[in-house]
């Protein structure tokens, strides 16, 4: 795939999915961290949709909370799916901000329908600190952000499956999940049972980012039409990104986290990203904000020289 010369943003201030408040005031955060004019000085033309409506949560009845918000949530990522699949076929990068990691149901669902009409699979590059495989059953939660991946693997409730019109969105041996660190019980055996390629930091400690990363965009890669990225920022460590909603200590480095997302600029194939749970109520004097934006950069090819 060439590489395009415009992106559609597209912000989606959700924070139904997950326990702790704040990931809705992400998409604003990010655009005030000057998003707009980064890109542009790439020489990339932007284009923003501005934000999805989402409904705030104290304004939804107490039968909504015991549904762990699913419909409200099916709603916003049917929205997204349509909108994002618009985006590709106007030959822009779609760039999803976050809002929780449950985004991601609708953002991937968009871009697999549209590899799929032209007879082409999706390739996943999925960095977190979680491994977002829970599904109803095995979720002691039941939140919703922890089971997108589920989803796009094709496990879930039946109304996120149905988004996109098809089931799996990715196939796991398309799948990379780079950064985890933290998993419920169930979820490991879900996981490893799953077919996905996964690269714990132990592995990132051992064999270094580079290495990593070679087999992660080989694994995304191989017969794929294209690569969708969804970054969860809690993946960084919180020394570097310590504005998430579930920080979790020991994590990827500012820099080899700018590595993963250069070598995946490298590819030419990246058609789609979410950065999502960048939470600015815990955040310091912006910091992961303006990270996002450098992230974003990279992630479009800005190089050192």
């Amino acid at each position: 795939m060439a590489a395009k010369a415009a992106v559609q943003i597209i912000g989606v201030p959700l924070d139904l999915g997950a326990n702790m408040r704040g990931a809705n005031m992400g998409p604003a955060a990010i655009r005030i961290a000057d998003l707009h004019q980064k890109i542009h000085v790439l020489g990339i033309e932007t284009f923003d949709l501005g934000d999805l409506p989402v409904p705030v949560r104290d304004t939804l009845p107490s039968e909504a909370a015991a549904q762990r918000f699913l419909p409200q949530i099916a709603a916003v990522c049917r929205e997204l799916e349509g909108h994002v699949y618009r985006a590709l076929s106007q030959d822009r990068i779609a760039i999803t901000l976050g809002g929780d990691h449950c985004i991601a149901i609708g953002s991937i669902a968009g871009v697999a329908r549209y590899y799929r009409e032209r007879q082409q699979n999706l390739g996943l590059i999925w960095v977190d600190a979680h491994a977002d495989c829970n599904t109803p059953a095995s979720s002691p939660s039941g939140n919703i952000h922890g089971m997108p991946l589920s989803v796009a693997l094709g496990q879930g409730h039946p109304e996120l499956l149905a988004i996109g019109g098809g089931i799996p969105m990715v196939r796991p041996e398309n799948v990379a999940l780079i950064g985890i660190r933290t998993l419920d019980g169930i979820e490991k055996q879900i996981l490893r049972a799953s077919g996905v390629r996964y690269f714990t930091m132990r592995e990132i400690d051992e064999r270094g980012m580079h290495a990593v990363m070679k087999d992660a965009v080989a694994v995304a890669s191989k017969g794929t039409g294209a690569i969708h990225l969804s970054f969860d920022l809690d993946g960084i460590d919180p020394t570097a990104a310590p504005g998430v909603s579930t920080a979790v200590t020991g994590g990827i480095s500012y820099r080899e986290a700018h590595l993963a997302l250069e070598m995946i600029a490298d590819t030419g194939l990246l058609s789609s990203m979410d950065f999502v749970e960048l939470n600015p109520m815990t955040d310091i004097t912006h910091k992961t904000a303006q990270l996002t934006v450098e992230l974003v950069q990279s992630a479009l090819g800005k190089s050192i020289v």
